[in-house]
């Protein structure tokens, strides 16, 4: 069980070593999209369906997060809280839903939008981010690019994710998303794909923030609510960013 474990985090860290040596330009680029969505007062949001949510989930509304940075929050698509787990599955499969939440934002042409599908291959994302670019948001794809090739595309276009961003962040997760192999196991096991999606997206936030500082450009980010004075300046700035802000009353 020991080595298994070692070997566990031997590839979490493979991967991430591996996603900055050959992910540089592009987080570069999709840091370069977010640091003038910022400083010219666009709208930022960033969606994922089933897991694929938990790192949208984890630059919005965080310590060290932008304050601007938003969820679009589909409705029964964000991680397993629904019942049963798998509707959440299903909901992925159907067309409409996920553009429809984005037409019922205030979202405009040359605001920015992450789309995070570890396939790429479903028609939720697929259709978000085509639909998206089409009203003029930037899109920056959150994916594996071990999929297409591999696996068939669920969208009728047959196209899959890559092919409708601005910007492709590949993960380098494996088919399966499954690090680890047991001869007592049924099938792979041990994922990486949230440890090294989250690892973009946060670099992304990184590389967005020193830009702006380079410009002489504060980026408005949340101070931890356990420190003190925390709370009071995270009202402030979210008073300041009201007009961008849509996970708050």
């Amino acid at each position: 069980m020991d080595d298994l474990v070692g070997q566990y985090f031997a590839a979490a860290t493979a991967h991430l070593e591996r996603v900055r040596a050959e992910e540089a330009e592009s987080i570069d680029r999709a840091g370069t999209l977010l640091a003038e969505a910022v400083a010219e007062g666009r709208r930022i949001f960033a969606f994922g369906a089933g897991h694929s949510s938990l790192p949208a989930q984890d630059v919005v509304y965080r310590a060290g997060g932008l304050v601007v940075f938003n969820l679009l929050n589909v409705p029964g698509t964000t991680g397993v809280n629904v019942i049963p787990a798998h509707l959440g599955s299903a909901l992925e499969r159907v067309s409409g839903l996920a553009t429809t939440t984005l037409d019922l934002t205030p979202a405009t042409a040359g605001d920015l939008l992450f789309v995070i599908s570890l396939s790429g291959r479903q028609v939720m994302p697929i259709e978000l981010a085509s639909h998206a670019r089409a009203r003029g948001l930037h899109v920056v794809g959150v994916t594996s690019l071990a999929y297409p090739g591999q696996v068939s595309s669920q969208h009728p276009s047959g196209t899959y994710l890559k092919d409708h961003c601005d910007v492709v962040l590949d993960n380098k997760v494996a088919v399966g998303d499954g690090e680890l192999t047991h001869p007592g196991a049924d099938t792979s096991f041990g994922p990486v794909s949230t440890i090294t999606t989250s690892a973009l997206m946060q670099a992304v936030v990184v590389s967005a923030v020193g830009k702006l500082a380079d410009r002489g450009i504060s980026a408005p980010l949340f101070r931890s609510g356990n420190v003190d004075g925390g709370t009071d300046w995270n009202a402030k700035l979210m008073a300041e960013h009201a007009d961008r802000i849509f996970y708050a009353f």
